[in-house]
């Protein structure tokens, strides 16, 4: 997350208008806006991919694969993200053109700046969602993925994907190879 916009609080409804017209996404937490940083050509080619996947199997179906420039709201914490990707079956969510409320499925892809958001609190505005049954954290520096499944008891149950490995994702069916998730993503380059 980067740093708030400006100090102004906004109701949901005025950020919601306030957004519409700017040039750059900005996410909105219980008053707060924040700008979103630019991603770097592996994150958005990881993100893609992981896209295509996701839309090419569930072709058919009523689940919609969105990626980046959809928002999310999660209502009980009062915030709007954007997920790099979600994956949603709900019919109440295919309504609405500007905004989803009821995720199967969330991807997000690292950065340097933005993993320890991803992996806390960002997460835990995400574990507010009834609808959601998976979140997946991936890192294109390791090309490792953590995917967190919500049990039966409603707990998060962490399944860890090596380099190299298929990363199931249970919410919607799919095995993904790591061939496929991390194509075209070039190594980082060396610091100078």
């Amino acid at each position: 997350m980067g740093l708030p916009a400006e100090k102004t609080r906004f109701t949901a409804e005025d950020y919601l208008q306030w957004e519409a017209g700017q040039t750059l996404r900005h996410e909105y937490v219980d008053g707060e806006v924040f700008a979103m940083a630019g991603a770097d050509d592996r994150h958005v080619t990881v993100s893609l991919n992981a896209a295509m996947a996701l839309r090419q199997h569930l072709s058919g179906t009523p689940c919609r694969t969105y990626m980046a420039d959809m928002k999310l709201h999660v209502q009980a914490a009062n915030s709007f993200h954007y997920p790099d990707v979600m994956v949603t079956c709900s019919p109440a969510d295919a309504q609405d053109r500007l905004v989803k409320r009821e995720p199967r499925l969330l991807i997000e892809v690292l950065s340097e700046s933005t993993a320890g958001y991803d992996r806390g609190a960002k997460f835990g505005f995400y574990r507010l969602l009834p609808s959601l049954q998976e979140y997946a954290l991936i890192d294109p520096q390791d090309r490792t993925v953590d995917v967190y499944r919500k049990g039966p008891d409603g707990l998060w149950v962490l399944h860890p994907f090596a380099a190299g490995a298929t990363v199931r994702l249970d919410s919607v069916g799919l095995d993904l190879p790591a061939v496929m998730l991390f194509a075209e993503v070039d190594d980082a380059p060396a610091a100078a």
